[in-house]
């Protein structure tokens, strides 16, 4: 794998599939960061007033920067596959740093994730970044084809994409099974 571009979340994410809080990869240079999108479902706002909770934010946020670079640079490291990644380690969400909300998610909208890694070392990565509100109908593949590293760092995105939070030091490590 060169980036996470055409990888199915499921197969580098761990969790299950009513957990699972990315849809689609679409914009990854690993050792800089990651765009990933998920749209709330029905199950996702069930007894929460038909919104996606923020605490599920941080997880989705966690789950397309943390949980997914972590891993993805893991393999690429050992030279193995997700599978084997599976067999050895177990991820662990370690900390949030602060967190800001501005807008909300309701279910049936898409948002993304736009992650900028801070550091990584010893299976351990520390993220932050922005969920952004997409605008309806925008094609994300289209959209982030031509993205650049400078674009990601600044923000650098339409009018149209509303900034629903503001996430910082969010931490995630690979924790040997041999650990438990």
């Amino acid at each position: 794998m060169e980036t996470l571009i055409g990888v199915l979340p499921q197969d580098i994410l761990l969790h299950g599939p009513t957990k699972l809080y990315v849809d689609k990869y679409h914009w990854h240079q690993p050792d800089h960061g990651i765009v990933a999108s998920y749209t709330a479902k029905a199950r996702d706002v069930q007894d929460h007033f038909g919104l996606f909770r923020g605490v599920d934010q941080i997880e989705a946020f966690a789950q397309a920067t943390v949980g997914s670079c972590c891993p993805f640079l893991e393999c690429r490291k050992h030279k193995f596959g997700p599978e084997e990644l599976r067999n050895r380690f177990i991820p662990a969400f370690i900390s949030v740093g602060r967190v800001l909300f501005h807008n909300y998610i309701a279910e049936g909208e898409t948002f993304m994730s736009i992650g900028k890694i801070i550091f990584y070392k010893f299976r351990q990565m520390v993220c932050e970044g922005r969920i952004y509100k997409v605008p309806a109908a925008l094609d994300l593949d289209s959209y982030f084809s031509e993205f650049t590293r400078e674009q990601m760092e600044n923000y650098d995105l339409s009018k149209d994409f509303t900034l629903v939070a503001e996430l910082w030091d969010i931490t995630g490590r690979a924790i040997k099974k041999e650990a438990f």
